[in-house]
């Protein structure tokens, strides 16, 4: 079975389609190290292994233009929700666990992005236990009319925020990729 969800998210990663030479790096890393058989799952925080697979997801309220963006809790950035996929999980599963989790809405993947990620990332993270993740960016449908029920043990807040707002946020306050992924979303 382990070889299973291997190959599925193989050919996850294999199908998304890279907006620029950064993501088709990161993306050949990553079948790189899907091949390699390393571990691909957090198996104990904060960084064992030092690289694993983690399932972001954005929500997007397409009537209006607006982008979910959580006040993350232990990394002081304004990040997309997610979490780290668990051993054998397929990464559709760990967003709808997360969404329904960290925020206690389901994941809508009922819009034109469908249930595959748009963009893959490769980062470094900050921080006690520094490792890296592998995240795979999914658009779900979100109402940012709509109260979230969100977890305050992994956020402070959070915030509906345009596309052009969230690029003139100075990128060291979001994710590293927070920037290209939103003109990836502008194109696709």
């Amino acid at each position: 079975m382990k070889d299973e969800a291997r190959d599925n998210i193989g050919h996850i990663v294999c199908r998304i389609k890279p907006v620029d030479q950064v993501e088709a790096m990161h993306q050949d890393d990553v079948v790189r190290w899907i091949a390699s058989n390393a571990p691909l799952y957090r198996i104990a925080r904060p960084d064992n292994p030092r690289k694993h697979l983690v399932s972001y997801f954005v929500l997007f309220d397409e009537a209006r233009n607006k982008l979910l963006l959580v006040d993350h809790a232990k990394c002081d950035l304004w990040l997309p929700a997610g979490g780290h996929v668990d051993i054998d999980e397929d990464p559709r599963r760990t967003v709808s666990r997360e969404c329904l989790e960290e925020l206690g809405v389901a994941a809508n993947f009922d819009t034109r992005f469908g249930k595959e990620p748009l963009f893959i990332t490769s980062t470094i993270t900050k921080g006690h236990g520094e490792h890296t993740d592998v995240s795979l960016w999914y658009v779900i449908g979100g109402d940012s009319k709509q109260e979230l029920d969100y977890d305050p043990r992994e956020m402070n807040g959070y915030k509906w925020l345009s596309p052009s707002e969230i690029l003139a946020i100075p990128i060291d306050e979001l994710d590293p990729h927070m920037h290209r992924f939103v003109r990836k979303l502008q194109k696709h």
